[in-house]
């Protein structure tokens, strides 16, 4: 039996220029066909996932990381704890086994999360960029508001899915809004190049975002899911603009973007992450959206291969756009 989980209420709000009155869309960019949906499956090309039987588990974090540094670990495909300012935040959480609309139905993870979900600190924030199963799992969801309780934030049309396992939510957001949260983070919803859907009927009926984070560290960019477009100039604008300035550090995808003739609308390639670092003007990057669930058929390795020689191609160090290991924290000094 599916679960609220498999299916989204419409949004309803007035006419923007991403939303027609009944569903969401990319500017821009032409809609992909279903023709094109079945010829990559009937002649899908999976790159290799070898099996990681010592995948390392992290620690359990510090309870807060007081001061402007910033403490950055790794927990699994685009989850990550982001501890600054006191503040420990969480981005589309994901501690399940299997993605999908059941716990049998989905796509099973390929290797343990990161970090424990019990050795967690207390969470204050959770970031939620759309309602795709590997970015919005109902299970953490549920398990998140049991132990900690925190605040979800959520674009449009999304917040019933945390609200309909008792979580917290704020109003949600549309592209370029803004929210204070507290006096120690102010949010900015900004562009993303996606899609939305838990179901067969619900297709673009919710929002999907980024988000910038506006703190004493300096502005922190969490992309979500994207495809490569102009938004990413614009992103650096709004950040220029802002009171914590350009962005200092930027969480790009580099996974799930074979075969690219399919994916690239809406899954930036590794390529499309560096020439994304460099129009938002990022002073720093890190990986995003690998390494954990095989949706696209790049291989395991194959991400962090394309990365490091289209860095190599823009004469790029690879230090200024990392690649994380799963439950290793990572450090930065204002």
């Amino acid at each position: 039996m599916l679960t609220l989980s498999a299916c989204a209420p419409r949004y309803r709000g007035p006419v923007t220029d991403h939303f027609d009155g009944k569903k969401f869309f990319n500017p821009g960019m032409p809609e992909r066909t279903s023709g094109g949906l079945l010829k990559w499956l009937l002649h899908r090309d999976k790159g290799p996932w070898p099996d990681q039987p010592d995948a390392f588990v992290g620690p359990r974090p510090a309870t807060r990381i007081d001061g402007d540094s910033l403490v950055v670990t790794f927990v699994n495909h685009s989850t990550f704890l982001l501890q600054t300012s006191g503040l420990n935040i969480l981005t589309d959480p994901v501690w399940s086994k299997r993605v999908g609309p059941t716990s049998w139905l989905g796509v099973k993870r390929k290797r343990p999360p990161g970090l424990r979900f019990e050795d967690l600190p207390p969470i204050d924030v959770v970031l939620l960029s759309h309602n795709h199963y590997d970015h919005l799992d109902l299970p953490t969801l549920r398990k998140l508001v049991k132990t900690h309780n925190p605040l979800f934030i959520t674009p449009l049309g999304v917040s019933y899915l945390p609200k309909s396992v008792d979580g917290r939510t704020t109003r949600e957001v549309d592209w370029n809004d803004t929210l204070r949260i507290n006096r120690k983070l102010l949010l900015t919803c900004t562009q993303a190049q996606h899609f939305s859907n838990r179901g067969m009927g619900d297709r673009d009926e919710t929002l999907w975002c980024g988000y910038l984070l506006h703190m004493d560290f300096g502005t922190i960019y969490f992309c979500g899911d994207s495809g490569y477009g102009p938004h990413f100039s614009h992103i650096a604008e709004q950040a220029s603009r802002s009171a914590t300035g350009s962005i200092k550090l930027a969480l790009l995808p580099i996974g799930s973007y074979r075969p690219e003739w399919f994916m690239a609308p809406v899954h930036v390639s590794p390529a499309g992450a560096v020439q994304a670092f460099i129009d938002t003007k990022a002073q720093q990057a890190i990986g995003i959206h690998f390494g954990t669930f095989q949706q696209g058929d790049d291989g395991l390795f194959e991400p962090v291969t394309d990365l490091r020689k289209a860095l190599h191609e823009k004469n790029i160090p690879e230090n200024r756009f990392l690649v994380p290991q799963e439950g290793r924290a990572i450090t930065f000094k204002k």
